[in-house]
C-alpha cells in the first residue's frame, strides 16, 4: 500500500479500492493507513492527507525535511566548488550531476516542496539540460511537463514561436512550443538547470504568456553571478556560484535562495 501510495503523488485513492485491493476490511486499511501517515511525517518523506467520507481516501503529498533539504544543497555546494567544473565564460558543468538518478530525485522532492500547495498544471523548461530537472519534479508533483525549444522540429506540429532578449549577451534569440503542449489557462512551473541574466527564463515567461497560462513560480538549480540587472524579479535557486576566477580556476559556492524562502533563515 505504501508503495502504491508513494507511486501515485497527489493522488486520492479510495479505501474501497485499497479493501478490495488487499481484500482487508476499511477498518483495517485506516489503522494501516494512520501508521504510514506518521512514518511519512516522521521520515520526511511527505504528507499523508486522509480524507473521510464516502468520496474519501488517501493521498500522498511528496516533501523533504529540512535537515534533509540543507544537508542536499551543502553536499551539492562541495561538489559544484571543485576546481576542474570551470568552463569558459564563467559557467560550470553540471551534466554530470544532472545525470545521477539520487541527485535528480532529491532536486525534484527539493522543488516540489516549495510549491506543495500551489496548483499546477504542468513543469516548463528549455531543451535541453533543464529537461531531466523538469522530468523529476513533474513526477513528484504527477503533472505533465513541456519542453521549449530554441529550433522547431517537424515531429512538434504547428508551434508557438516568441522572440526574447538573451540576458547575457543580449541577442535576440527565438523559442518554440507545440501548440498541443500546454492547454489555455494552464499553471505553469518554470524550472532550469543555470541563470545568468534570466533572458531564456524570461522567454518561457513570455511563451507561457502567449498560451494565456499563468506563471505560478520559476526555480532553478543554480544561477551564476551577474552584473547588472537580471530579467526576472522572482525566482528561487537552490545553489550560487558567487565568484570564479579563471586564472586560478576557482569557483565559490553557496546555497541560493531556496532555503530561506521555503524554511527561513537559519538559526545560530
Amino acid at each position: 500500500m505504501t508503495r502504491y501510495l508513494l507511486e501515485r503523488p497527489h493522488t486520492l485513492i479510495s479505501l474501497t479500492f485499497f479493501s478490495e485491493r488487499y481484500e482487508s476490511a476499511k477498518s483495517s486499511i485506516s489503522e494501516d493507513l494512520a501508521i504510514v501517515k506518521r512514518t511519512f511525517a516522521q521520515r520526511g518523506i511527505g504528507i499523508l492527507e486522509t480524507i473521510p467520507g464516502a468520496a474519501g481516501g488517501a493521498r500522498f503529498i511528496p516533501s523533504i525535511s529540512e535537515d534533509e533539504a540543507r544537508d542536499f544543497i551543502a553536499q551539492m555546494t562541495s561538489e559544484l566548488s571543485e576546481q576542474d567544473r570551470l568552463l569558459p565564460g564563467g559557467y560550470v558543468y553540471l551534466s554530470d550531476l544532472l545525470g545521477r538518478p539520487d541527485v535528480l530525485r532529491k532536486v525534484g522532492r527539493v522543488i516540489a516542496r516549495q510549491y506543495i500547495d500551489k496548483e499546477i498544471d504542468a513543469v516548463m523548461t528549455v531543451a535541453t539540460k533543464g529537461v531531466p530537472i523538469a522530468q523529476s519534479v513533474s513526477s513528484y508533483l504527477n503533472v505533465p511537463f513541456v519542453i521549449v525549444r530554441r529550433d522547431s522540429k517537424i515531429t512538434e506540429g504547428s508551434t508557438v514561436s516568441v522572440n526574447y532578449v538573451s540576458g547575457s549577451s543580449e541577442r535576440i534569440e527565438k523559442m518554440e512550443l507545440s501548440k498541443r503542449s500546454l492547454k489555455r489557462g494552464s499553471h505553469v512551473l518554470v524550472v532550469d538547470d543555470f541563470m545568468k541574466g534570466g533572458g531564456t527564463v524570461n522567454g518561457m515567461k513570455s511563451m507561457i504568456e502567449e498560451f494565456e497560462s499563468e506563471l505560478v513560480g520559476i526555480t532553478v538549480f543554480a544561477e551564476g553571478s551577474f552584473e547588472g540587472k537580471r530579467m526576472v524579479d522572482e525566482y528561487t535557486s537552490l545553489l550560487k556560484v558567487d565568484q570564479v576566477n579563471t586564472v586560478d580556476k576557482t569557483i565559490s559556492v553557496s546555497a541560493g535562495n531556496y532555503l530561506d524562502k521555503v524554511f527561513g533563515p537559519e538559526e545560530k
